[in-house]
């Protein structure tokens, strides 16, 4: 009988191989983007770099992540993706700007580079990516599809050094190395850049999807017996798994204890669709005071 156990350590084992595959080759281009004086090179080596980080990440996190919350970590490890990502984030950059400052005067003063060390690094490149990218494909989990769409990315982008160094065998172009090098860098940039900002909203608690929020405050107040909702605070551990809290004022006529347990009991099903992490409903009466009032009219908005 295959368990749940068993394919996270089989999920673990594709991982920790395509992460050692990534890591290895990374250091390979380095050493082969200074030997060939190839700034094409480094900027793949470049995005190697941050996917060998979004790996060893997802490495860490498929180990670790799952860990049961504990009286210090309330809510679990879940949130350290986030750093994770802001970190991995924050390296692509410094890595980008590194490779533009030498790929850009070379536009006025382009160098050929050692074209058959780019052919053969572009050959490598291709299969030792294509291989980890198969390994991951076998898998099931979110986390080894969105790595597999990382390598397959780096397949491309040794696809166009291999294109441009056959090109280089036969015509004299040097410029083509180090347009492909700012092409490719700028892409990195514009991802990397567009993904911190999302990844920063969450790590500042923004509301990870403000068509839900909108969507539950909706179901929340169509309940019978809600007569509002308010202090209603959606929020992300990692920007997969979401918690909610929330006040809802009940109607004074569904104060009795059988209809407060059918109160909690309607609330409950009516979340469930939305497959949150963890809930907090606080349940007042219409002449109470809410013990938040300080920002109610806010928060209700």
């Amino acid at each position: 009988m295959h368990t749940h156990h068993q394919e996270d350590g089989a999920s673990d084992k594709r991982i920790a191989t395509a992460f050692f595959l990534n890591v290895s080759f990374t250091i390979i281009e380095f050493i082969g983007g200074w030997l060939t004086n190839s700034t094409a090179i480094m900027a793949d080596a470049v995005h190697d770099l941050g996917d060998s980080l979004s790996i060893g990440g997802a490495w860490f996190l498929n180990r670790a992540g799952n860990k049961s919350a504990d009286s210090v970590f309330t809510y679990g490890y879940r949130r350290s993706s986030l750093f994770g990502a802001l970190i991995n984030g924050l390296v692509l950059i410094a890595g980008s700007i590194w490779v533009l400052t030498q790929a850009v005067p070379r536009l006025a003063d382009p160098v050929m580079p050692v074209t058959e060390g780019m052919l053969a690094l572009a050959v490598l490149g291709v299969t030792v990516n294509g291989f980890a990218a198969y390994r991951l494909s076998k898998g099931t989990s979110l986390n080894e599809k969105i790595l597999n769409w990382h390598l397959l990315e780096d397949v491309l982008g040794w696809l166009a050094v291999l294109i441009i160094s056959i090109i280089l065998q036969f015509a004299d172009w040097p410029i083509l190395d180090p347009l492909l090098s700012i092409g490719f860098t700028l892409f990195i940039l514009f991802n990397v850049v567009r993904n911190l900002w999302v990844t920063g909203k969450l790590f500042f608690q923004a509301v990870p999807d403000k068509a839900l929020h909108d969507e539950i405050k909706k179901t929340l107040i169509s309940i019978e017996g809600v007569n509002e909702v308010h202090h209603l605070h959606l929020w992300s551990l990692d920007g997969e798994h979401h918690v909610l809290t929330a006040h809802l004022t009940l109607d004074n006529n569904n104060v009795s204890s059988e209809n407060y347990l059918a109160m909690k009991q309607r609330i409950a099903e009516s979340l469930s669709q939305y497959d949150l992490e963890h809930t907090t409903i606080e349940l007042e009466l219409n002449q109470e005071n809410c013990r938040d009032f300080s920002d109610h009219e806010t928060a209700s908005q």
